[in-house]
């Protein structure tokens, strides 16, 4: 028989001596007092296992014998084991919210990470855009999203400024982390530590690149899912890989997921919509229309970075196809390159960060940032955040960083 210890869990003493014992000699000499452990018994084609587990969760151990009728000792060709790791979660978070509170989000920004010169985290820049969000009716915002360049944080960033969000701002609106991976060991891990420094919900994005098959897309949801409130993301020009679905009508049972942000289109969303989920538009282009006429509750947004206010009131204001036709200049010209290179141009040009980009985004050319000023200029600049003028800037204004 064969002892294998789940985890950094502590052994008893004993149990150093069992490996020629079976199980139920080991149960019979009272090495484990049944009356005090939980006993899980499997059956399996290469023996019989146990899972010996005490009342308290301080100490496990999985027992299975592997010994053939001849006495050696048989490796078994396969083995699953059970996934006995408790979620490291509480439900005492600050600002603890729930499902509802997020489906109730009409306005989310994708909100922007603005840097210093050496590359790390301007906060003050950071928490000057917060406050514009805010005052100009943005219910949420998603942290270190592809907007705000999670992909280019470490954890340790990306959980910090999760941390500093919530306890600057929590109060006055909802924060949402971006602690997606395409490793699912590192997005249970994020979300733990998102949840506890306490934001209100999780964003996740299917696994990327290493694209695995729909069933593995089910149980990656479904092992994130039971950390907190989330909403799945599903942008295909991303990821390489749709959330068909048949995927998202298995995740709609669970009682955590608040929604989906969903890129592949009105109609997408209107088959959603049409059995009672919440969607949130992830086009800037489509978003008018997604929640005027296919049912969806708002946008995730990266156009409100820099209009707020014009794109609440496409929100919240009823149809209004003449405020969404004026808004399409600027949309298409924020999404002509891979965002977040234009948003990064553009909010260095209205004086509101630096112009100071981390690798490998570089700026727009001159000739889009002279688009940019006219762009401004028709919107009228009362609309765009920040109060300087703004500039076409030069070249050598923007600086390039690849270490930090």
């Amino acid at each position: 028989m064969i002892l294998t210890s789940l985890g950094a869990l502590s052994v008893h003493a004993k149990l150093l001596h069992v490996t020629a014992h079976s199980t139920t000699s080991i149960l019979s000499r009272n090495l484990f007092p049944q009356d005090k452990l939980h006993v899980f018994h499997y059956h399996h084609i290469y023996g019989n296992s146990f899972l010996l587990v005490d009342p308290s969760y301080s100490f496990c151990c999985f027992l299975s014998e592997n010994i053939r009728k001849n006495g050696r000792w048989r490796s078994p060709k396969a083995a699953v084991i059970p996934n006995f790791h408790l979620p490291m979660r509480s439900f005492e978070v600050k600002n603890r919210t729930s499902i509802e509170d997020i489906n109730k989000l009409r306005l989310i920004t994708a909100i922007k990470t603005p840097y210093l010169p050496d590359g790390r985290f301007d906060l003050e820049a950071y928490d000057a855009l917060m406050h514009m969000q805010i005052v100009n009716g943005a219910e949420g915002v998603i942290v270190g999203g592809t907007t705000g360049e999670g992909h280019l944080m470490s954890w340790d960033e990306h959980i910090m400024l999760i941390g500093h969000t919530v306890n600057c701002f929590g109060g006055s609106i909802k924060v949402i982390g971006n602690t997606g991976s395409n490793s699912t060991r590192e997005a249970i891990h994020a979300s733990e530590q998102g949840f506890a420094v306490g934001m209100h919900a999780a964003l996740h994005i299917n696994p990327y690149y290493g694209k695995t098959s729909l069933q593995g897309m089910v149980s990656h949801f479904e092992n994130v899912l039971s950390m907190g409130p989330t909403i799945i993301y599903n942008v295909p020009s991303r990821t390489g890989q749709d959330i068909p679905p048949s995927v998202i009508n298995t995740l709609a049972q669970n009682i955590n997921l608040a929604g989906v942000k969903e890129c592949m289109g009105n109609d997408r969303i209107k088959e959603y919509t049409e059995k009672g989920m919440v969607i949130w538009s992830g086009n800037d282009d489509q978003c008018h229309d997604a929640r005027w006429a296919y049912g969806a509750c708002g946008v995730i947004s990266v156009t409100s970075n820099l209009v707020p206010g014009l794109v609440h009131e496409l929100m919240f204001g009823g149809k209004n196809a003449t405020l969404n036709s004026k808004l399409m200049p600027l949309i298409e010209w924020l999404f002509h390159e891979p965002n977040p290179i234009a948003l990064n141009t553009a909010l260095a040009q209205l004086g509101v960060v630096r112009p100071v980009f981390r690798l490998p985004y570089v700026p727009l050319p001159l000739s889009r940032r002279v688009e940019f000023v006219q762009i401004v200029k028709d919107l009228g600049r009362e609309n765009f955040v920040g109060e300087k003028d703004v500039q076409i800037l030069d070249d050598d204004d923007f600086m390039l960083v690849g270490r930090y």
